[in-house]
């Protein structure tokens, strides 16, 4: 019986690499996606790499898509081992995907769980004391195969018993790329997506909006969670944004996003972005966002612009003038030095 592994694919090169060398072992390989909130949309190709999993079709492996939903959000609020430097818990998220393939690799049978790390390649998650605690927090020592590294960690208990041989596996260590992309043109892997992060977590303009929508909401929906990674965010009061599309994809993205509590402006008679309104809106909210949307418009020179509201099957305009730069930097939720963002009172008791 041939002896089994299941592997961690992100459908990157480390990843796709170390599964072709155990796969040249003679071992059958089981890769594992796991999904989150944070990472590339493999649904949305000009997210991704063209085709993330063509290696498995070329190389002859299967892949298994896991999301990990709220587990993963869970350690992103409150990472044991801290934070990288965006909101990145880099740790914690390899010691739960490594949780959830022992579970698999158990109910399958497998002998062993192969990863694409490279022992100093990322300064959190690959020094070799954090690989050590990542194994023993996971409940796996001695049973994580990290063939690009293998020759600088301590034999893992396929190598010791036989089932791997550690004299074909690899010695490569720190950041450079080239011993991998070397090893890939060997491999006939001609396919595969530029170097690099693929979570968001680790972006400082979408953390910093992601901590912030925890500080509003510990519990955002998933509709909050993907409209954080579209155009222009805007915090009316605590219990209300606005988002404003910088082109015409981010406008038909923001369409298909918005639901039945969602309001949608656009200002008439000149080119607009699309603005959604969410949350709950009260006092002046739907008027600043509709100035807001004529800021970003054609109509930004005018001393007024009409904006269409959309609320359900109701529809009224509404006469604003365009948002001033005060506005803009008062309620703009991005990351920048001193002291962040102004309180709404306080923006409109200057400005007024």
């Amino acid at each position: 019986m041939r002896t089994k592994a299941i592997a961690l694919y992100s459908g990157g090169l480390d990843s796709t690499l170390a599964i072709i060398a155990v796969l040249r072992q003679g071992v059958e390989v089981t890769a594992v996606t796991f999904l989150n909130h944070f990472g590339c949309d493999i649904s949305d190709r000009s997210s991704c790499s063209r085709n993330p999993f063509s290696a498995a079709e070329k190389f002859g492996f299967e892949v298994k898509l896991n999301h990990l939903s709220e587990k993963f959000i869970d350690i992103v609020k409150n990472p044991k081992f801290g934070h990288g430097k965006n909101m990145n818990p880099c740790m914690d998220c390899r010691i739960l995907m490594l949780r959830e393939a022992k579970a698999f690799m158990e109910m399958t049978g497998a002998a062993f769980i192969i990863t694409g790390e490279v022992l100093g390649q990322r300064p959190m998650s690959q020094r070799r004391d954090a690989l050590n605690i990542i194994d023993r927090e996971a409940g796996l020592r001695g049973l994580v195969l990290r063939p690009l590294s293998a020759k600088l960690l301590k034999p893992t208990l396929a190598e010791e018993g036989g089932l791997i041989n550690r004299e074909l596996l690899y010695d490569f260590g720190g950041r450079s790329r080239k011993p991998q992309m070397a090893l890939a043109k060997e491999f006939g892997l001609t396919e595969y997506p530029a170097p690099a992060g693929g979570c968001l977590l680790t972006e400082p303009n979408y953390s910093y909006r992601l901590k912030e929508l925890f500080d509003h909401d510990p519990n955002p929906s998933l509709l909050d969670l993907r409209l954080l990674r579209i155009g222009r965010h805007f915090r009316l009061s605590p219990e209300c944004k606005a988002v404003v599309g910088r082109d015409m994809s981010e406008n038909e993205a923001l369409s298909k996003l918005a639901d039945e509590k969602g309001i949608i402006l656009r200002v008439i008679g000149h080119g607009s972005p699309l603005t959604l309104v969410i949350g709950k809106t009260g006092g002046d909210d739907i008027m600043t966002a509709s100035s807001l949307c004529a800021r970003y418009s054609d109509a930004k020179k005018l001393a007024e612009a009409e904006v269409k509201v959309v609320a359900g099957e109701e529809v009224t305009r509404l006469k604003v003038a365009p948002a001033t730069d005060f506005i803009v930097g008062a309620l703009k939720i991005e990351k920048r030095s001193g002291d962040g963002l102004l309180r709404r009172t306080e923006t409109f008791e200057r400005a007024g």
